[in-house]
């Protein structure tokens, strides 16, 4: 792929391209692999995720704090958690503290969710990764850490 944009333009790094597109394809890959396990689920792959990352947490937070965390803007978190807490799966209070912040928890719902989605989401994903050994999956995974790193800080402008 690099080559193609290479040639269209010389003068440009294109390097970043194989890196972008990698991330980008390995992703669809496993929404299509991932596909099945949500046709018949409570919930879409988005919504299993807020819903793990709020389990995670380990109690109530603020719909700030699941934005952030999960680099998500608080406008698409809250249309999230308005249509999840119509399904009974996450509860919205106001924050004692904070008049302005509302705390989110999950609800014996959206822990049954989880608990329904959860083995055959990693039955699919752990056939998906079956023909990695350990060392393949210890440097992908130091791999990413090094992505992340560097998306999470940004670049001094030049």
């Amino acid at each position: 792929m690099r080559k193609k944009w290479e040639w269209a333009s010389p003068d440009v790094d294109m390097s970043v391209v194989e890196i972008v597109g990698g991330v980008k394809h390995a992703q669809a890959l496993l929404d299509l692999l991932l596909e099945p396990v949500f046709e018949a689920a409570a919930v879409s792959s988005s919504e299993f995720d807020l819903l793990l990352h709020l389990h995670r947490v380990g109690g109530p937070a603020t719909a700030r704090r699941l934005a952030t965390s999960m680099s998500r803007s608080p406008a698409a978190l809250s249309k999230s958690l308005t249509k999840l807490e119509r399904r009974g799966l996450v509860e919205r209070e106001a924050h004692p503290a904070d008049g302005r912040a509302m705390l989110v928890s999950l609800t014996d719902a959206g822990k049954g969710a989880l608990d329904e989605i959860m083995p055959r989401r990693l039955a699919v994903e752990g056939q998906a990764f079956s023909g990695l050994n350990a060392g393949q999956r210890t440097r992908i995974v130091a791999s990413l850490d090094t992505l992340i790193s560097a998306l999470e800080t940004p670049a001094p402008a030049e």
